[in-house]
């Protein structure tokens, strides 16, 4: 009798999970449609593409003097500071974008590359429970599938190997590996995988071989491959925004300095004044 309800439980079970996950597949597959059709609809409001220019440094520089006042002045321009630029003028708003030395010459040339989710952020959100780790990491998955959608030319999957070093921690670092698979859902790059400690060698022979177990491969993304696609992504960036309308400024031609921006004035409920 007991053996017979621990089968239909178990029936029941897989039911219930088959069903939930033809839902969620047919679910995903709707917003993909929705999507797409979304895409349809803002190609056909294009009425003609843009073909003009960039305006001149020094028509730039101009504007930037002569105007009494910005909805919103940037003041850096690395990959954060050119991001919230783009993000402002596309919004309508009177952007103006100041730098002190040259475009990304600050942290955003000193940094991985990397557009990644969070391994170490899924780690804490499933060992503290914690629903707001899970949602950012969720949420950099989604945004890191949307730029190699719809930047290729400036990112690519890169592969990462983790090597191990003890029996334990091979299955315990691929089950969290998977889960990082599996909370990118549609948006994974490419599955992980585990590597003997012969084939790990074989890539990395400058590895500690004592005590090498094996290794797990899994994929993020990558932006650009050194300082040449770090300048064009910079570079199509700015030009984006110049075209659109963003006011730039970085001084060309002079050595890098330790003087910081500054705001001087006073604040007020609507603005900056800003020297």
């Amino acid at each position: 009798m007991a053996f017979k309800k621990a089968v239909k439980g178990t029936i029941l079970a897989g039911g219930g999970a088959l069903a939930t996950i033809l839902g969620l597949s047919q679910f995903a597959h709707y917003r993909r449609k929705q999507m797409t059709l979304a895409y349809v609809k803002a190609a056909e409001n294009i009425s003609e593409p843009v073909n003009k220019d960039p305006p001149s440094r020094e028509a730039q520089i101009l504007t930037l003097r002569n105007t009494p006042e910005f909805d919103v002045l940037v003041i850096g321009g690395g990959a954060t500071g050119c991001g919230c630029a783009l993000d402002a003028v596309t919004r309508g708003l009177k952007t103006a974008l100041v730098e002190r030395d040259d475009f990304s010459s600050g942290t955003s040339s000193r940094s991985t590359k990397l557009i990644h989710g969070g391994v170490r952020y899924l780690q804490k959100a499933i060992m503290k429970l914690d629903i707001e780790q899970y949602r950012m990491v969720k949420e950099a998955l989604h945004e890191r599938a949307n730029l190699l959608e719809i930047a290729p030319h400036l990112s690519a999957p890169l592969p990462i190997m983790l090597p191990v070093y003890k029996w334990w921690q091979l299955p315990y670092y691929w089950v969290g590996i998977k889960m990082y698979d599996l909370v990118a859902g549609s948006n994974c790059l490419k599955s992980s995988y585990i590597l003997s400690k012969s084939r790990a060698l074989e890539h990395f022979p400058m590895l500690q071989k004592d005590r090498l177990v094996g290794a797990i491969v899994y994929y993020d993304e990558r932006k650009g491959e050194g300082e040449r696609e770090s300048d064009r992504d910079r570079n199509i960036n700015d030009e984006t925004e110049s075209l659109i309308g963003c006011l730039l400024h970085a001084p060309h031609g002079i050595e890098p300095t330790t003087q910081a921006c500054a705001l001087t004035g006073n604040r007020t409920e609507t603005s900056w004044f800003v020297a």
